[in-house]
């Protein structure tokens, strides 16, 4: 064998072994429990200043690049993100918003589903479900939390820390307005336990809904209040049934006793409560914003200003960045369009329609839910007329830690009072 066939069959054996090794040495000199899903996450983060390396953001350059980058993917629980969406293409049509709507569960499902099989289609994800959101997502690495820096001052820290909130939502009891024009029918929730509400109290089923299990949750870790509100209602101490770990727990039993009646959707649900001229109408726990059909359908439901403990049970809905997202600077800046201008604030001047001239222009995301029963978690942000009632409203709120420890618990009771 010549020299020139020696030195060519050396190089191409040094290439083979190379092509090897490369590999292992980049596994050996890795940091300790960092993977290359994790180096390629983290270069990710680094890259587009998110995470630990975010910094005051360059809006003109980020404005550049999200044009540059001209599409936008968002997973949502809620039809309104398409509205958020199309008013954002208003500000910015060089890019092109495709939202899918998949409901607050299938959202989360998806996400993890495309991530394990080392997908990353996902730019942005708005939807409710802390424990999910929270212990499924954000704590493997699924999504980024950003909070754009001009909105950190204007947002208390526990509405944009672990995760951003993009509105805070509830769900609250209606009564039929007409049917009862003087005073609410009832002044304390456990009445609805009672012979006189059989099979006239109406919500959803907490099993096919994020919000609704998050809602419920409220009852849960308030506890205390209910069991006080039941001695005052009866001037008795409330004795807990077999299975309830706590009065929240037994409130809902004995609802499930009195025949409360599940619905799929909210919109049956206001209606059982609010069509006219029923003279056994429902109380129904749905949806606040709901409150709109009023005007919408002629409905003529009404919201509890006193209810004995509670009247309101309020959710988080989050927006947060997709881990790997491919269009991250697109996703920087609707995450910032759908939480209102920097130059909002509470003397600004808003008139409807909301999605359209100044109004839009100003509350920019914020406008497609501008409505009594949704608030954003901005302080600077002047209520819609009539949500000024949001905050005299009796209302409780789960925790993420309640939500986590009570879940798993809270789901089989509802399976098993409720035979869902």
């Amino acid at each position: 064998m010549n020299s020139i066939c020696i030195d060519s069959w050396l190089h191409r054996k040094q290439r083979q072994v190379m092509a090897v090794l490369v590999p292992l040495l980049a596994i050996v000199l890795m940091p300790s429990g960092v993977s290359a899903q994790g180096q390629a996450y983290d270069s990710w983060l680094k890259a587009n200043k998110l995470g630990a390396y975010q910094v005051k953001e360059d809006w003109a350059d980020i404005t550049k690049k999200a044009k540059q980058e001209g599409k936008l993917i968002v997973y949502a629980s809620a039809s309104v993100v398409k509205k958020i969406a199309k008013d954002f293409q208003k500000v910015y049509p060089e890019i092109k918003v495709t939202v899918y709507k998949l409901g607050s569960e299938k959202t989360v499902e998806k996400i993890v589903r495309e991530q394990d099989a080392d997908l990353f289609n996902a730019d942005v994800v708005t939807t409710g479900g802390t424990e999910e959101m929270i212990y499924a997502m954000l704590k493997k690495n699924r999504i980024v939390n950003y909070v754009p820096t001009y909105l950190r001052d204007r947002i208390p820290e526990r509405l944009r820390e672990p995760l951003l909130v993009r509105v805070l939502e509830a769900q609250t009891f209606f009564y039929n307005k007409e049917r009862y024009p003087d005073k609410p029918p009832i002044s304390n929730v456990w009445e609805l336990t009672e012979k006189k509400w059989r099979g006239r109290v109406g919500m959803k089923n907490l099993a096919s809904s994020l919000t609704t299990f998050e809602a419920i949750a409220g009852i849960i870790r308030h506890a205390d209040k209910l069991a006080a509100a039941y001695k005052r209602h009866t001037g008795k101490t409330l004795k807990l049934s077999k299975g309830s770990h706590n009065a929240g727990y037994e409130f809902l039993y004995r609802l499930f006793q009195n025949d409360v009646v599940l619905f799929k959707s909210s919109s049956t649900l206001v209606k059982s409560s609010g069509v006219r001229g029923q003279d056994r109408p429902a109380i129904g726990l749905t949806v606040m914003h709901y409150l709109s059909k009023n005007k919408s359908s002629g409905y003529v439901n009404a919201v509890f200003p006193k209810l004995d403990p509670f009247s309101t049970l309020v959710y988080p809905t989050y927006t947060v960045i997709a881990r790997q997202a491919p269009h991250p600077n697109a996703a920087k800046l609707f995450t910032a369009f759908s939480m209102g201008s920097p130059e909002l604030g509470m003397k600004s001047k808003l008139k409807a329609p909301y999605r359209k001239g100044k109004s839009l222009e100003l509350l920019q995301g914020l406008a497609a839910e501008y409505r009594v029963g949704i608030v954003s978690p901005r302080n600077d942000v002047p209520p819609p007329p009539g949500g000024e009632i949001w905050e005299k409203l009796p209302k409780l709120q789960a925790t993420s830690d309640v939500i986590h420890k009570e879940g798993a618990r809270l789901r089989d009771f509802w399976i098993k009072v409720s035979g869902s």
